[in-house]
Order: C-alpha cells, then structure tokens, then sequence
C-alpha cells in the first residue's frame, strides 16, 4: 500500500512518517506547512503542498502516487484557541476532513487512519478511560474531533473504507532531536521554555482530589504512538471493511507535580513551581485504557517518562542551543 500522511511534517506526523517509512510502507506527505517543517521529511519521501479544504488538489494527489491508505493528522489542534475561533477549528478540522474523504471515497482508497484526541471525553469521572466512556467535550476543538470520528465512521459504514480513530493522550517526547515539538503548547515545552528563561514552572490548582493535589495526565512517547499507527496501518490492510476506536497512551497516571519534578531532575534545573489558580476545563485525572489497542493491534508503549523528558530536553537544547548553557 501507499498511505497519503496529511499533516506529515508537523510533529506528531513526522513520527509517523518515519515509523512508516522504516516499516517498509510506501508513504506521501500532503501539509500545507502553516505550522510543518518541510525539512522534517525523510529523503525520498514526496511532499504535496496543499491544504485539506482543496479537492482538486486533493484528488489529483491521490490519483498521481496511486494511493490507497490515508494517515489524516492535518489539523488545528490549540484548545484555547478554538474556543476563541470555533468557526475556523470546525472550518479546518470539520470541513478539512469532509473534503478529503470525499476525494479518498471517489478515488477508491481502502484504509483510512483519524487523528482524534482524548479531548473528546471531556471531564470524565473514571479511574481509566475506556473506549466506552461517554464522551463530553469541553471545547471545539475536543467537539471537532468527535466530529470527525462521526464521520469516519459513517463514511466507512456508507462506502466498505476500513477506518480506525485513534485518540491520542499526552504526547511528548522526539524519536531524535530535529524531530522535536517546537510548539510551546503542552506541558513539558511549556516547562523547559520556563525553565530556560529562569523562571519557575507554573502549576494550573493544586488543590483537586489526586494524591498531590495537581492534575493527573497519561503521558505517551511519540515513538510508542508513531509505532501505534504503523500497527493500525496493518490491521486495516489484514481486514478491508474493519473500524476500530482506539485509545494510545500507557495506562498509566502522571501528576503534573511529578512531571515538572523529573523535568528538573534530567535537566539538572529545579526551580518549585509557581501555583497559580485553576484553568477552567482541566479534569482532575484522565489516564487510559490502553486494553482494546493491545488486543486489537498487539501493540503496546514501550518508553517510559524517563524517556520522553530526556529525548525532549534534547530536542529543545537542539532547537535552542543556549538552553544548554544557562
């Protein structure tokens, strides 16, 4: 197979790329580059510039490198931000995404990969979030990634595409340096930014009902995602017609506390953090069930904290090379 990887040169999608690549699969990157970096792309791979909301363009893509398996990453994906611009979050990710399946349902492709998020469940009450957890969304940005799996699903029950959509916990970490996050969005960027700049780390409340009183997240390695999709890749290819919903993270519940301790400990800076007051939304532990992705795919994440924070620490002093010497 061939799988079009839209979104491929951002920093979730340059992973998948190159755990795709690496497995063997033939694969094409498809990002119009507002937030990608083109040099993130493996030599050999090709690149089509060009936006999701562009059938043509689209559909001459699928048509000239013959393809017959999508990745679909492409997205805005700042939680804050959508609730500031709901019309372009849903424009991007909703519109984005009805467009590409009706070029990839025209053109007859048999597989088709949904980035989706545990935005989706909203503020659950659980120990561990399961596929079955209602989901709740809190913001447009969580609300357009159910969205989209609605209409995966539909399309795949309409048309025979095997589809899977993957929701994603807490992605962190860099397979090598270049490949690192360089967005300052999430927790672990957000802490080395801070710490770089010799200011301490801020903790959102720390007065909600988890054993230090700070938020408690599930923490995935980008390599164990990247290596997620590939399992998923070749799970829709063994079954045309399958439709999976899957969570990927460990399973395993990180307080925000401990992050920005080990985030000190590998770095060799330890600043106490700052508490500042709640940010309005932030559930108080969202950890998954990583069971049915282990029993559907036979994968399983293999990096631990440890890891992601060092390969991130790397990644940020290779992006910022005086970081290294504050």
């Amino acid at each position: 197979m061939t799988w079009l990887i839209t979104g491929g040169a951002g920093y979730i999608g340059a992973h998948v790329v190159r755990a795709m690549t690496e497995a063997g699969e033939q694969t094409v990157v498809y990002d119009d580059l507002s937030t990608g970096l083109g040099d993130r792309i493996p030599d050999g791979v090709p690149l089509v510039v060009g936006s999701t909301l562009d059938g043509e363009r689209l559909a001459r893509t699928l048509a000239e490198h013959r393809i017959t398996g999508v990745v679909h990453l492409a997205a805005k994906k700042q939680v804050g931000e959508s609730v500031e611009l709901p019309l372009h979050y849903y424009r991007e990710n909703v519109e984005g995404l009805r467009v590409l399946l009706e070029a990839v349902t025209a053109a007859s492709v048999d597989a088709f990969v949904l980035s989706s998020s545990a935005a989706v469940y909203g503020m659950p009450d659980v120990d561990l979030v399961t596929e079955e957890t209602p989901c709740a969304p809190l913001s447009p940005y969580g609300e357009t990634k159910l969205a989209g799996e609605w209409l995966v699903r539909a399309t795949g029950r309409a048309t025979g595409l095997a589809t899977a959509s993957l929701r994603y916990f807490n992605v962190a970490g860099a397979a090598c340096p270049e490949l690192a996050d360089t967005g300052v969005y999430n927790l672990v960027p957000m802490v080395l930014e801070r710490l770089t700049e010799g200011e301490a780390p801020r903790i959102f409340g720390d007065d909600y009902p988890t054993p230090d009183g700070t938020c408690v997240r599930d923490y995935i390695h980008v390599v164990d995602l990247a290596e997620a999709h590939v399992a998923t890749a070749r799970a829709l290819r063994a079954a045309p017609g399958r439709d999976l919903t899957l969570n990927i993270g460990r399973g395993e519940g990180v307080s925000v506390r401990e992050m920005i301790d080990t985030i000190g400990a590998v770095t060799g800076r330890h600043r106490a953090p700052a508490v500042t007051p709640r940010r309005p939304g932030d559930p108080a532990r969202v950890v998954a069930s990583a069971d049915r992705a282990a029993a559907a795919l036979g994968w399983k994440a293999r990096h631990d904290v440890q890891d992601m924070i060092t390969s991130a620490w790397a990644g940020w002093v290779h992006h910022h090379p005086g970081a290294a010497r504050v």
